[in-house]
């Protein structure tokens, strides 16, 4: 749906495991790994913020209006409703040299299975200047794209709110995109949508479910979209939210100036909460006075593998025996295929690609036994986590 430049991450930086905060609570024993953020910082200069894993954009580039600029400045701390919230600031004068994008980003890139929730407030109208931009409100998660049409690519839009449409579309409009892949020139996208065709202005609180082979998206406790099959993410991404002008068509004069909040944000490594879940842990925190926990690096992990929901019983009598998925042995699992469907617990045969792309060089690692996790279609073995190494053949 939108046309994300994957400089949105440049060369991701690893640090160490971030410092848990001291009034964190304890990861317990069936605690998978947590991140939480009330966003308590003075500026997007405080040490904190940096040391906490977050780093405000400040370099050029997509996506949106060409020449626009990027800048830690537009992203400030104040009180709001008796929080501290971050809160991103958008302008533009409709030329790129006068428009200003925002964005902030987590500087490691390590989430993938597990739930992304954040408290985010949109707005409607601009806090000064003329209405009617193509404005987009966002909080979502992405990994950088290695190549055309990369087939590990993983970015999920967990809400792109246009109060004033874009795209060839009229707002207010919010989007889910889960995507596959994606070409720049020319442009080609490979990706599954849900849309929301009202407004949003105010606080919402967005959550979405990685788990299962399911990308399920909630918006204030209402599952709003479930995507599946080839467009379940197959690599870690980095967490954002970012403030963009997609173009300036619908300019009409002046300085325009937007904003979006940010109250907190949680991370629930491979653990599929309810929005009610979600809402607890978070008050949690809050009770026992915690502005940020981190414990995704150094809790267990919780690698029990997610189960797959019972297929409904067949209403008739099958008319042949029901298939075994094959045995767990190099001599008989059969060679993996890009576009077949394979369900937890089948086991195929492959030499993972030398770049993750199936159709290009091999490894020169030879062939692996692999057994699917779960439902998983057009994920290759070595490159994605929906596979589990069961050795060399």
């Amino acid at each position: 749906m939108s046309r994300k430049s994957l400089g949105l991450l440049g060369a991701v930086t690893l640090l160490g495991s971030l410092a848990v905060f001291v009034n964190a609570p304890s990861a317990s024993a069936a605690d998978c790994g947590y991140l939480f953020d009330d966003f308590s910082y003075s500026s997007a200069g405080d040490s904190s913020l940096s040391a906490h894993g977050w780093t405000p954009r400040s370099y050029s580039g997509g996506p949106g209006v060409p020449g626009a600029t990027w800048s830690p400045n537009s992203i400030t701390f104040p009180t709001a409703d008796g929080q501290k919230v971050m809160q991103l600031t958008a302008s533009t004068d409709g030329t790129g040299a006068g428009t200003n994008h925002a964005e902030l980003y987590s500087t490691q890139k390590r989430y993938l299975e597990g739930t992304y929730a954040s408290r985010v407030r949109f707005t409607d109208t601009p806090v000064s200047g003329n209405d009617g931009d193509h404005i987009n409100e966002t909080f979502f998660t992405i990994s950088p794209l290695n190549g055309d049409l990369d087939p590990t690519y993983s970015e999920l839009d967990i809400s792109e709110y246009l109060p004033n449409g874009g795209w060839g579309e009229t707002g207010p409009i919010n989007y889910q995109t889960t995507w596959y892949t994606y070409r720049a020139e020319p442009w080609f996208a490979d990706n599954v949508h849900s849309e929301q065709r009202s407004s949003l202005n105010g606080w919402h609180d967005l959550v979405a479910t990685v788990a299962d082979g399911h990308v399920r998206y909630y918006i204030d406790g209402v599952l709003v979209g479930d995507h599946s099959g080839k467009f379940y993410p197959r690599q870690t991404m980095t967490i954002n939210w970012n403030l963009w002008f997609i173009d300036t068509a619908t300019h009409s004069g002046g300085l325009s100036t937007y904003i979006q909040q940010v109250d907190w944000v949680l991370f629930a490594k491979n653990q599929a909460l309810t929005p009610a879940q979600v809402g607890a842990r978070t008050a949690a925190y809050r009770s026992a006075g915690s502005a940020f926990a981190d414990t995704v690096d150094s809790s267990g992990g919780c690698t029990t593998p997610p189960t797959t929901p019972p297929a409904s019983p067949p209403t008739s009598p099958p008319t042949s025996p029901p298939t075994t998925p094959p045995a767990g042995s190099c001599a008989t699992a059969p060679e993996w295929a890009h576009g077949a469907v394979y369900t937890g617990g089948q086991t195929v045969k492959h030499e993972k690609s030398r770049n993750g792309d199936p159709s290009g060089p091999a490894s020169g690692e030879g062939k692996h036994l692999w057994r699917a996790r779960y439902w998983t279609q057009g994920s290759e073995p070595g490159w994605t986590q929906q596979w589990e190494d069961l050795g060399r053949c």
